[in-house]
């Protein structure tokens, strides 16, 4: 059975983008891109909005996103349609929380969704998820935010099990994710 883990990059106030700002809000760095390009082979999970933005990013930056290029990636979507311009992407049209829970048992390798907040959401929700791991920029983009990654999820508790540090300013955290039903009673 393969591994479903969830990826974010938010700045500190918890939004997903900025408008006007640039792709990881200008302030990726050589060892976070490095550690980017290091890790093990998933395939990629994305909704139709996040393949647009990340698709639209590639195009732009391709030295700097060749290794997510490269790597298989599947989007959810009832809107777009093949051929998908960016390399290495299925499209699949069918219901993601099943088509999902059919990866975890028979593909070939780990999963991780990247972005694709309504994705995540209802992948959370179904109990599809081992592993929430976010990557938390410096900036609060209070005006221009876009995108509040946690809003509208269930109740969750979140167990720390990594945490680390990227060129002095990146905070990766990595969780174990329990869908719970409320507060816990005290």
């Amino acid at each position: 059975m393969q591994t479903l883990m969830v990826d974010f990059i938010i700045s500190l106030d918890g939004y997903g983008s900025g408008e006007g700002w640039p792709g990881f809000w200008g302030l990726e760095g050589p060892e976070y891109l490095g550690w980017l390009d290091d890790q093990p082979q998933h395939t990629a999970l994305l909704g139709a909005r996040t393949y647009r933005l990340m698709s639209g990013f590639a195009a732009e930056m391709p030295d700097e996103l060749a290794s997510m290029t490269a790597q298989p990636k599947v989007v959810f979507s009832s809107t777009l349609s093949t051929p998908l311009t960016w390399a290495n992407t299925e499209l699949v049209a069918t219901d993601p929380v099943e088509a999902v829970r059919a990866m975890k048992q028979d593909h070939p390798r780990p999963l991780h969704t990247v972005g694709s907040l309504a994705l995540t959401r209802a992948l959370l929700g179904a109990g599809l998820v081992d592993r929430f791991r976010v990557v938390v920029f410096p900036v609060i983009t209070g005006v221009t935010g876009r995108e509040r990654v946690f809003d509208h999820y269930p109740d969750i508790a979140l167990e720390l099990v990594e945490s680390r540090l990227f060129d002095g300013r990146l905070q990766l955290l990595e969780y174990v994710p329990t869908v719970i039903d409320g507060p816990p009673a005290g």
